[in-house]
């Protein structure tokens, strides 16, 4: 594969710039028709607008608290959003908003909107942090923390699959490598999925932030070619439209999170997926293998960890 269709699905931070916004995914990136991702870094005064019809989204606090002044059906709301301190200190409360409404966002921080284009109208929603369903998944270094705030057993929407991952410093997660990129009923469901890293030196360290990184991977299927190797760092983008993928690996040192953005052409809106048959045989390991016991981040009886 060529180093031009590797940086297609590879994106570094700034790179997919526009006025007002750090980072958008889009239908205008070639190849891409499901989900979409804008990422804004916001002070004081500054505002950001999502007003365009057919597309449903979720507000996601990476750092600092937002208002989200929303229109739907002639009526305005205004919706606080607390926020975190960073995204390695639990879960945020997020918003989910219908298709039907318009969107304007203030505050101070970071904040992402995932998307995906739908004449199919759910109920807008506020899920509050304490709402949000904490997983802990896989086992030993491959242990990580998922936050399923957008999943389909979380939220009632009409295409969207969202859910953001942290990845204690030396482990791997998205892992073993998997793909969905095939409609199989019952087995594999097709959905695009957009990765967006954020890296950080751990708790305590004399590191300097610009220095956190870890890697991803992601390799040819059935369905398509594709080839990303690359080391990922706060801001940075992998679009997967196919392929297996994995794993997203935290440098020692380092920790690692993702906001994982998924939606496809299926009827159904469902996360299944198929592991690499090579590697498959590693999840029968994580039965008799303890969680990392670093986990859970973003424990509040003790504090932020930032």
């Amino acid at each position: 594969m060529t180093g031009i269709e590797s940086r297609r699905w590879f994106h570094p931070r700034g790179s997919l710039a526009r006025p007002g916004w750090e980072s958008v995914v889009d239908a205008t990136v070639p190849g891409w028709a499901h989900t979409g991702l804008r990422v804004a870094e916001l002070s004081d005064g500054d505002e950001i607008v999502c007003e365009e019809p057919g597309t449903e989204r979720v507000v996601v606090p990476l750092s600092g608290a937002f208002a989200v002044v929303h229109t739907e059906e002639g009526r305005v709301t205004e919706t606080h959003l607390a926020g975190r301190a960073s995204v390695f200190d639990g879960p945020t409360d997020v918003l989910y908003l219908s298709a039907a409404a318009g969107a304007r966002i203030t505050g101070r921080g970071r904040v992402a909107v995932a998307e995906s284009p739908t004449t199919d109208l759910r109920p807008t929603r506020h899920i509050p942090a304490s709402e949000i369903p904490i997983e802990l998944r896989g086992a030993g270094s491959s242990s990580r923390q998922v936050h399923n705030f957008g999943t389909p057993q979380a939220l009632d929407a009409a295409r969207l699959i969202v859910c953001e991952v942290i990845t204690p410093a030396q482990n791997w997660s998205s892992y073993p490598p998997h793909k969905h990129d095939e409609h199989v009923p019952g087995a594999e469901s097709r959905l695009e999925e957009i990765y967006y890293f954020e890296s950080a030196p751990v708790a305590g360290s004399p590191a300097s932030p610009d220095a956190a990184f870890g890697l991803f991977s992601a390799y040819a299927s059935p369905a398509g070619d594709i080839e990303i190797d690359a080391q990922v760092r706060s801001g940075d983008i992998a679009l997967v439209p196919y392929g297996y993928h994995g794993p997203a690996a935290a440098a020692p040192g380092y920790d690692l999170y993702y906001l994982n953005v998924m939606a496809g052409p299926d009827p159904d809106r469902s996360w299944l997926i198929s592991d690499d048959p090579a590697h498959a045989w590693v999840r029968d390991t994580w039965e008799r293998t303890p969680v990392d016991p670093r986990l859970p981040y973003g424990d509040t009886t003790e504090g932020p960890r930032r």
